[in-house]
């Protein structure tokens, strides 16, 4: 199950504001949230006591927390990786460390009597796999990934999917963090550029963020990383399905009733028997048999990469089959063209694997 988490950062803030973003984010199905202990100068008395505070409130809310450590934070809190007394006082969920200690250290602190999930950094190279063999607890340990304030930064995708994959083939729980558009964000530092995981993502919509990630079928929680997103980010997060992949239109400017209808009101799933120019669902073909989808002329010689076609009257045994052009293909008077997949939704296509189920998302 794939959970929706925001980041807060206190020694940045007040109470009542973070709270009131608890609440907001709460109301739209979040319930995970993010703190970092990095960048707290408080002293330890007190960091423990507001923490304690927030804690308390966020899991009133029915969230569940992770603090950002490190050995600096370790040592200032009086904690150490055979002791995580303090932490459990402070009822911390999450214990994401940003580096590490050492190999029997990290193993040792999956194995805390105390039930709190240790949170590896997803965004480096650590030999997790040595440190199951050798006996760390697997039902301890998770996976996140870094987010990056300064603008080029952040992980190329590539780099991104590697050790992504790295960390899902070990069965592990991975997280990742998207970033809010909203005016005057911050994280735990001074740059106000955004926080994503992956520098691609930096400015485009929060949702197609989210859509994006949850098409690689192996993030599992997603996280925004910088305070505080509009109601409409949050919103539009809990508005996204995510049982499969979805992809926003511009429709057609002729385009018919029944056309829409295919395209909004069928369960489309790509054939098996994949071609290289083309996704294809044929489910719509079954209803359209016997009826009628009238050839309607468009002006262009091929159909380009992010077309959605539709086959019609002229090729009858395939009518009503919904396609999403992947490769450039003529235009042969059989497929009347309904609509295009905008640029930066392109990203998605190249996740669209055989047979994974796909839809679009009707603009209200």
């Amino acid at each position: 199950m794939h959970r929706m988490g925001i980041s807060l950062y206190p020694e940045h803030s007040t109470e009542q504001i973070d709270y009131e973003y608890m609440k907001l984010a709460a109301k739209y199905g979040f319930n995970r949230i993010f703190t970092c202990l990095l960048s707290v100068r408080e002293s330890t008395e007190i960091v423990i006591d507001k923490f304690k505070r927030f804690i308390e409130q966020a899991h009133n809310l029915g969230f569940i927390v992770a603090v950002d450590t490190n050995i600096s934070v370790f040592s200032k809190m009086g904690a150490t990786p055979y002791d995580l007394k303090i932490f459990s006082d402070m009822k911390v969920d999450i214990i994401r460390l940003d580096g590490h200690f050492g190999e029997m250290e990290d193993i040792a602190i999956t194995q805390n009597p105390y039930g709190i999930a240790i949170e590896f950094n997803g965004s480096s190279n650590i030999a997790l796999d040595l440190m199951i063999e050798r006996g760390a607890n697997t039902h301890n340990m998770i996976v996140c990934h870094n987010f990056y304030p300064q603008k080029y930064t952040g992980l190329g995708w590539n780099k991104f999917m590697e050790f992504t994959n790295k960390y899902k083939a070990l069965g592990l729980s991975v997280a990742a963090f998207v970033s809010s558009n909203n005016d005057k964000t911050f994280g735990p530092w001074p740059v106000y550029e955004g926080l994503p995981t992956c520098e691609m993502h930096r400015e485009l919509p929060i949702d197609l963020q989210v859509r994006h990630l949850l098409a690689t079928n192996k993030i599992d929680d997603i996280l925004i990383g910088n305070a505080y997103a509009t109601e409409d980010e949050l919103k539009a997060i809990s508005q996204v399905n995510k049982t499969k992949i979805t992809f926003k239109l511009e429709l057609a400017d002729n385009i018919t009733e029944e056309e829409e209808n295919i395209i909004y009101n069928y369960p489309h799933f790509g054939r098996g028997d994949a071609s290289d120019y083309m996704t294809r669902s044929s489910m719509p073909r079954l209803d359209y048999k016997n009826k009628r989808i009238p050839y309607r002329k468009y002006d262009k010689d091929f159909f380009h990469r992010g077309d959605v076609v539709i086959v019609n009257d002229n090729l009858p045994h395939y009518r009503g089959e919904l396609e999403i052009v992947t490769k450039d293909i003529s235009n042969d008077g059989q497929r009347n063209f309904v609509a295009r997949i905008p640029e930066q939704e392109l990203i998605l296509l190249d996740l669209l694997k055989p047979e994974y189920p796909f839809g679009f998302i009707k603009i209200k």
